[in-house]
């Protein structure tokens, strides 16, 4: 059993997302066909044209563009959290066909939560001791269960935590992407989906940065979006996805 961290894979997207963007936006204003079109806009540089649809908020075209995932080293608290974002794909590592029993040496991953780190190792090292029981306790259900593989994992896994690792693929188009990391990039997210949101962004900018550059929470776009919920530290934030945009986006 061990603690394990994130780590975030861009495993795939749409070839030339951007050329794809433009086609979809000039093909509904033009009547040339789609050959001149495609002809027109591998010649010439499309990067204002994206950014300027982004900014007018005509977001239809984007949504040809996909992006695919692959997520580890994140808790069930987190994939709770993230399939609420319904426009999106996901497959899932199963608690009922891949077990956690410790047997082999082999036991369930967890995350760790920030709060419990910042209260200092003593704490850290309670919260290791509480999983270790719980993986007892999951050792012990198998076998009541009758190790009979998933049939006993279906019901044995109701005793994993929320903190237990899972892993899964995840995928999004381009407006839904926007729409996620403008919830999950922002401060008052969970720590745990925004560090993940963060991760998916610089990935994204590396591919598509006239889609992305101003991607983030609404406060990067202008005033804070969440009244009197706010954090109160956008001026920290804008300069934050500043360097975000900066070093994984190519601005200047």
């Amino acid at each position: 059993m061990s603690e394990v961290n994130l780590h975030v894979e861009l495993l795939n997207y749409t070839p030339n997302p951007e050329e794809v963007v433009a086609m979809a936006a000039k093909l509904c204003y033009s009547s040339a066909d789609i050959d001149t079109l495609k002809e027109g806009i591998a010649r010439n540089d499309q990067s204002g044209f994206i950014a300027r649809l982004v900014r007018m908020g005509h977001l239809s075209p984007i949504e040809h563009a996909s992006f695919t995932f692959g997520v580890e080293g994140v808790s069930r608290s987190l994939l709770a959290q993230i399939t609420r974002h319904r426009i999106a794909s996901f497959s899932v590592k199963s608690q009922r066909y891949v077990s956690e029993r410790s047997e082999g040496g082999k036991t369930f991953n967890y995350i760790i939560p920030q709060g419990i780190k910042a209260l200092g190792q003593p704490y850290i090292d309670k919260f290791k001791q509480q999983m270790a029981i719980i993986q007892s306790w999951y050792d012990e259900w198998v076998e009541l269960l009758g190790d009979k593989g998933e049939a006993s994992n279906e019901d044995a896994r109701f005793v994993l935590p929320n903190a237990a690792e899972t892993k899964f693929m995840v995928t999004m188009n381009a407006r839904e992407l926007l729409h996620f990391f403008s919830l999950r990039c922002c401060n008052r997210a969970q720590w745990e989906i925004r560090n993940l949101a963060k991760e998916m962004l610089k990935l994204v900018l590396q591919v598509a940065p006239n889609i992305f550059m101003n991607a983030g929470p609404g406060c990067v776009r202008g005033a804070c979006p969440e009244g009197e919920m706010t954090c109160g530290r956008a001026t920290e934030v804008r300069r934050e996805f500043e360097e975000i945009y900066r070093e994984y986006g190519g601005l200047k």
